[in-house]
């Protein structure tokens, strides 16, 4: 079996309502859509985080799979090596979106789900993290914003079964601790994290830890920037910290232990370059005893379905995952289901999906009409 072309599409997919994070507030998602045809008629899906620039890529990088077999993935990483290196997370996303569509097409030559292929599973529902922003309560300002966003967490709880909520912080160090003391004493028996994405000042995460620590947090998000100024703030603070941006690739992994700079890794098959490099991480993980978690760029239904594969057969991964994927208006395959909380792993060959060509197709125009939403 050869891959004989390889097709790229951008899509724009709105959200059901603005979702605010310390460095942005976007109302829909931009991302890259991979098919691998292949000479006995086999496709693969692939999907990744971003558009132009990674499709850009993609198709560059789609030259040399064609001819070769959708199972050689360890000739075509090590061929594409320097990428990351050379064009950073763009690099990593578009190796992500070719991996993933090759796994799906081996799945599907094969006849098994790519929860299989990576050793079968450990579990078969995936639990989601419910996901607030202070865009959840518009219009609410000042000292009614805390009571206000957790009376709507503890709506989005109930109506959704969720195990865990994470609040996505802001430059507000003092409203965001406000907040999780609002959300905590509405929701007593949930798991509760902060991800404030670094905009917390070292000093201010030593202050801010401390005063969540009586909070029973589950873990501390990149509150500042770096592993040196991680390694500061886990030396103070009782809270476990965790990152997707100070331990980013393998050269920062043995740092990170040595210094103490974090206490959970989020992986992330199209941050790290593809589904084995994320089998990897959580190898490296459990070897240093570390936690690990999923982190969520966005996924439509194909890259969440290599999401879930990668975490059904993997032990470590025993967290509620990050997801965006039920904040999302719409999707381009049969939508997956969530129930209590949780994903339904697909067990069907490959990633166990079906691309609705026609939203595929209708998406990709929004794109070509409105440009990337997310860079």
């Amino acid at each position: 079996m050869k891959i004989t072309g390889v097709d790229v599409h951008v899509v724009n997919l709105p959200l059901l309502n603005p979702f605010t994070s310390s460095f942005e507030t976007k109302t829909g998602e931009t991302r890259t859509v991979v098919r691998i045809r292949t000479d006995s008629g086999v496709e693969g899906w692939g999907e990744t985080m971003w558009g132009r620039p990674v499709a850009a890529l993609v198709r560059v990088l789609a030259e040399d799979l064609i001819g070769t077999s959708p199972f050689a993935l360890e000739a075509f990483h090590r061929k594409q090596h320097m990428v990351p290196f050379f064009h950073g997370y763009l690099g990593y996303a578009a190796l992500a979106a070719l991996d993933v569509a090759c796994w799906d097409a081996i799945g599907k030559a094969t006849g098994q789900s790519v929860t299989d292929l990576l050793g079968g599973p450990v579990r078969t529902e995936v639990p989601l993290t419910a996901l607030i922003t202070r865009a959840d309560a518009p219009g609410v300002t000042g000292a009614d914003l805390p009571g206000a966003l957790a009376e709507h967490t503890a709506k989005v709880v109930a109506e959704g079964g969720f195990r865990a909520v994470k609040l996505k912080g802001t430059t507000d160090v003092a409203g965001d601790v406000a907040i999780l003391r609002a959300l905590r004493a509405e929701l007593p028996g949930t798991d509760l994290r902060v991800d404030p994405n670094a905009a917390w000042s070292v000093p201010d995460s030593i202050r801010a830890g401390i005063a969540l620590e009586e909070l029973d947090l589950e873990y501390l998000e990149d509150p500042c920037v770096g592993i040196e100024g991680m390694s500061q703030v886990r030396a103070k603070v009782r809270i476990p910290l965790c990152t997707n941006m100070c331990l980013v690739r393998f050269e920062e992994f043995a740092p990170a232990v040595r210094l103490g700079a974090v206490d959970v890794v989020h992986g992330d098959v199209y941050k790290w370059g593809g589904i084995a490099a994320t089998k990897a991480l959580a190898a490296h993980c459990e070897t240093f005893g570390l936690g690990m978690n999923l982190h969520s760029g966005g996924e439509l239904g194909i890259a969440t379905a290599a999401h879930l594969a990668v975490v059904a057969s993997t032990p470590v991964l025993s967290r509620a995952i990050d997801s965006m994927y039920y904040l999302h208006a719409d999707d381009i395959i049969e939508p997956l289901t969530l129930r209590e909380g949780s994903l339904t792993v697909p067990t069907g060959p490959g990633l166990g999906v079906t691309v609705d060509e026609d939203k595929l197709h209708h998406y990709a125009e929004v794109n070509a009409k409105e440009g990337d939403l997310t860079r």
